[in-house]
């Protein structure tokens, strides 16, 4: 009590001293602080786990508990959410862009912890996905629910929800342009000087905590291995064009192995069979699928010779069969997309950034290996390439060019790479484009007509609901109805349209009132015509899951001052007038523009 008390008189005193713009970059402050905390805690977390599981492991042979950890976590992690959580907390940045779509920014208030927990809990125990994601969807919560603390605005709700985004990229990776652009191309939130120096206070925050936690420790480790030259241009190329058809790949699997497991919604411990089963057995198969895995990434990054290479098969059947190193590479790239929909589908908790870091760098060194066994052109390093992968990958998956460039040269100091990082960035992106027009993140959002994106109008849109601007208060008539109880009914009316319904409320057609002057007055017709002489059918019929666009389209097209509402049975549930529909359309405009 004493503190809403506390609160609210801190709102009052920054409505008189604080501009929108200024209170936002205080907070955003304070969002880069609470963002890199999250992300310290949940890598501190999976580290422990992670350790106390698997530090006893002999590196030359397999291990049988592999089976068994995996299960144990998802299980654990779905008991979690199930009971305590009670929600759904899945594909973190896609709940991001969910919230920014329909609910105006607002994010529950759990979602500022519950996915640390249950991430760190899937990660640990081997669930092979990554925890950006879930630390997305921390930040952006916190950024959201300290938004609603203060009683901002819709349009900066969104602008500190791409402030905790950032904050929770950078956080992570130490890497505050990449933060940045994250924002700007995967949540579309669009840029402007408002909503710069919010954006790059929480980043910057998020970055310097960051070190004074873990101090100048990476999660990669990566020296150059001879400098980029022009003669390596086909070769980046030609990675480009791998890293699009890998980053297809990985997309359409992802989708048919979700598609699997929600068919099995309704069966949680089938779910759970299936899941565990398929990933522990790949992980048995395939220790590198093992959690994030970074470990096995940064063997690609640093190794220089075939032994240090072939550590990446350790704990493994291939341990000890360095000629088996390709066929390894190209099995672990196949089976990652089934470990992390395994992972998620039984129950886990877990995002897909890790997996298209992880996808890419194995697919770079696969690629650059394959190339120099082949002697197809001049030589390329197998470590440089396995970094370029790794942002190809990235940025197809995610349709974010830049994001792949910067948080690939910010995370490895990889700078000396930046032409080549932008090449094989932008053809993995053209490549992708081709077959799938949305990123891995918004293609179930686009799918229901919720994505918000850089098309003004259609994010306008998309920000408005039907249930807004529907009229449900309306008087109806049958179609034996005689003209002058018609005329009675009229009177009483604020609309200028009746409709006319079955006894089961099923819509037959429109009275429009100023189509029946001619005989409304002359009440010797009164008992010579009915309803059923004088109605007409609608111009159109709107459906009540129908998008926004969709309405205004339809009443572009036939020009009506108002459309009826159906459900699926055709039963009548409103109308829509076009001067409220127009009328909100503006103020959501309003609303939505920058200062």
């Amino acid at each position: 009590m004493q503190l809403t008390t506390y609160i609210n008189k801190l709102h009052k005193w920054r409505l008189t001293h604080l501009t929108n713009r200024q209170m936002a970059t205080i907070l955003a402050f304070f969002i880069g602080i609470f963002a890199s905390v999250a992300a310290y805690v949940l890598h501190f977390i999976i580290r422990q786990i992670q350790h106390l599981l698997t530090a006893g492991f002999d590196a030359t042979t397999y291990n049988w508990l592999y089976l068994l950890f995996p299960v144990i976590g998802i299980y654990i992690t779905s008991l979690f959410v199930r009971y305590v959580v009670k929600d759904n907390i899945s594909h973190g940045i896609t709940q991001v862009l969910y919230a920014i779509s329909t609910k105006q920014s607002r994010l529950k208030a759990h979602n500022c912890w519950t996915s640390v927990i249950s991430s760190a809990i899937t990660i640990g125990f081997g669930g092979s996905v990554g925890a950006e994601a879930p630390i997305v969807l921390t930040g952006s919560a916190i950024g959201s629910n300290l938004g609603q603390l203060f009683k901002m605005d819709n349009k900066t709700l969104m602008l500190l929800v791409g402030c905790g985004a950032s904050a929770a990229i950078a956080g992570i990776f130490k890497a505050p342009i990449a933060g940045l652009v994250f924002t700007l191309e995967v949540l579309m939130v669009d840029l402007s000087m408002a909503s710069l120096l919010p954006i790059l206070t929480s980043t910057v925050t998020a970055t310097v905590f960051t070190y004074i936690f873990v101090g100048n420790r990476s999660l990669f480790d990566f020296t150059l291995d001879s400098a980029w030259n022009i003669d390596r241009i086909p070769a980046s190329i030609l990675l480009g064009l791998f890293c699009g058809m890998v980053s297809l790949y990985f997309i359409r699997m992802m989708s048919k192995c979700e598609g699997v497991f929600e068919q099995l919604k309704d069966y949680p411990f089938a779910k759970l069979f299936l899941g565990a089963i398929l990933l522990s057995s790949l992980i048995f198969f395939f220790p590198s699928l093992y959690g994030e895995g970074y470990n096995s990434l940064n063997i690609l990054l640093n190794g220089n010779t075939e032994a240090d290479w072939n550590a990446v098969m350790n704990n493994s059947l291939f341990a000890g069969s360095s000629g088996l190193l390709v066929i390894y590479i190209a099995l672990v790239l196949l089976t990652k997309i089934f470990a992390t929909s395994a992972t998620n589908g039984a129950g886990g908790v877990g995002g897909t950034f890790a997996p298209s870091l992880f996808v890419g760098g194995f697919g770079g060194f696969l690629f650059a290996r394959v190339w120099n066994m082949n002697q197809v052109g001049t030589y390329i390093p197998e470590k440089n390439f396995t970094l370029l992968g790794m942002a190809g990958v990235m940025a197809g998956v995610m349709h974010a060019p830049l994001t792949g460039v910067f948080l690939i040269a910010e995370l490895t100091g990889g700078y000396s790479l930046f032409l080549p990082l932008i090449m094989v960035s932008i053809v993995s992106v053209m490549v992708i484009s081709i077959f799938e027009p949305h990123s891995i993140y918004a293609t179930r959002l686009a799918r229901q007509g919720r994505l918000l994106t850089h098309h003004t109008d259609r994010s306008i849109l998309t920000l408005m609901s039907l249930d807004s601007v529907i009229d449900h208060d309306y008087t109806t008539v049958d179609l034996d109805m005689p003209l002058g109880k018609l005329v009675s009914v009229i009177s009483r009316s604020h609309t200028s349209f009746i409709p006319v319904v079955n006894t089961a409320g099923i819509l037959l057609g429109i009275i429009d009132i100023n189509k029946i002057r001619h005989v409304m007055f002359r009440t010797e017709l009164y008992h010579r015509f009915t309803v059923q002489q004088i109605l007409i059918p609608p111009k159109a019929t709107l459906g009540i899951k129908d998008s926004m666009e969709e309405v205004m389209e339809k009443f572009d097209k036939t020009n009506a001052n108002y459309l009826p509402v159906v459900d699926v049975d055709g039963e009548l549930t409103g109308f829509i007038e076009r001067t409220r529909l127009y009328s909100m359309y503006r103020k959501t405009v309003a609303d939505f523009s920058a200062e």
